[in-house]
């Protein structure tokens, strides 16, 4: 089974914007990366589903950066069943951001 990863043109603006300040997020994400192929829909308390709808699961992850030594980002992905694709929707510091962007969400889920 392999996966294909794709990101949301604002996923890419906030991940560049982060990899400028947290230089280990690079590593950190390939990492992550791995970790989703294995396990799409993770295991244990650092993942959570927010959504299932279709054949399309939401989740929200928390993303270890070594850079922030205990602090983490979170990363709201799609994992497509049917495609087995992934698709990213957005990574925040949760210090800077308490939620997800929950509208930010229903618009990726209303233009499928």
């Amino acid at each position: 089974m392999t996966i294909s990863f794709n990101e949301l043109p604002e996923f890419s603006k906030e991940y560049k914007r982060y990899l400028k300040k947290y230089r280990t997020l690079d590593s950190d994400f390939l990492n992550f990366k791995k970790i989703i192929l294995s396990i799409p829909c993770g295991v244990g308390k650092h993942f959570n589903i927010i959504t299932i709808s279709n054949d399309i699961k939401i989740i929200k992850a928390r993303l270890f950066c070594r850079y922030l030594k205990g602090a983490s980002l979170r990363v709201v992905y799609a994992f497509h069943c049917q495609n087995c694709k992934i698709d990213f929707i957005e990574m925040y510091f949760k210090g800077d951001k308490e939620n997800e962007d929950r509208e930010r969400i229903k618009e990726y889920l209303k233009n499928l």
